[in-house]
């Protein structure tokens, strides 16, 4: 694979990954309710789950997706609805200071594990993966280094790209300060929430 060919990728993947979705409104919602405390699982999470539909449509498992396409059903369901309990929790949760608040024990795992489901629950990554790449990499001819090129690629990318997201909402929630504001961003954020878990399960 050639550098040409690895900065083309970078470049769809990066105006892919940056476009709005259910997983970007998810992180902005969480980071403006909570702050930037917790997020870095849930942003590895985000990572990871690419990374496994990299590594499947290199190693050419779409037809073992379609065999199982009711497993994926089940993944998108199981992280819509995490995205419901996130929506719930941040709706009731009370106003907050501007201080970031250290997550509850545990809840990196989870979050990191939530984020997997959601992003491999997303019809629109596997279209990426599976519809898109194929007309950008000639997947048959990937070796493993050509795969750790890719791989480094999507890290530092998504990566760049979740960063950047995560400090624009951290930074225009410090705007708001007062404990009314804070219930409002709640609310708010839990509504985007819900409306990113609708968008998950909805599409198809």
């Amino acid at each position: 694979m050639t550098l040409a060919t690895l900065l083309i990728f970078a470049g769809v993947f990066g105006a892919a990954a940056a476009s709005p979705g259910p997983t970007v409104a998810a992180l902005v919602a969480r980071v403006l309710a909570r702050g930037r405390g917790g997020i870095l699982p849930f942003c590895l999470g985000l990572v990871a789950g690419d990374l496994l539909w990299l590594a499947a449509a290199v190693l050419g498992l779409g037809m073992v997706v379609a065999l199982f396409q009711p497993v994926f059903v089940a993944l998108k369901y199981l992280g819509a609805a995490y995205l419901l309990f996130l929506a719930w929790k941040l709706w009731t949760a009370p106003a907050t200071s501007a201080a970031d608040a250290a997550p509850p024990r545990g809840e990196g795992a989870r979050l990191f594990l939530g984020a997997i489901a959601v992003v491999s629950g997303n019809p629109k990554t596997m279209l990426f993966y599976f519809a898109l790449l194929p007309t950008v990499l000639p997947l048959g001819r990937i070796a493993p280094a050509d795969f750790a090129a890719l791989a480094a690629a999507v890290v530092v990318v998504y990566g760049a790209i979740l960063v950047g997201y995560v400090l624009a909402a951290d930074r225009a929630r410090r705007v708001f300060t007062s404990a009314r504001a804070r219930r409002r961003i709640n609310r708010a954020t839990g509504a985007v929430m819900a409306g990113a878990a609708v968008a998950v399960a909805s599409r198809s």
